[in-house]
């Protein structure tokens, strides 16, 4: 869970690099969660027991201080996390 700030309020979203070393500035990059979907291609569902059912929305890629990082909710498959890779690829143009 993480606080992404007034409007967006804190929400679960996927971590996609890890904690920063000392001498890195103190941000990580993260795939939000979302449960107003608009059925686009870019809104990736992966079911989870600890989500509400939506979606990984890849067109807000975005990176956060640490210090809005509240609490661990979950974690993805290898296969899930696959499955988050070659979308972000897609979106990225990689």
């Amino acid at each position: 869970m993480i606080d992404l700030g007034m409007v967006a309020e804190v929400r679960p979203c996927l971590l996609l690099t890890d904690y920063p070393a000392d001498d890195e500035l103190a941000l990580v990059t993260v795939l939000p969660h979302t449960t107003a979907l608009r059925g686009h291609r870019w809104e990736l569902a992966i079911p989870k027991s600890f989500l509400k059912p939506g979606a990984f929305h890849l067109q807000q890629v975005q990176s956060v201080s640490i210090a809005r990082l509240e609490r661990r909710i979950g974690a993805l498959s290898e296969e899930e996390w696959t499955t988050v890779q070659h979308s972000l690829a897609d979106f990225f143009g990689l």
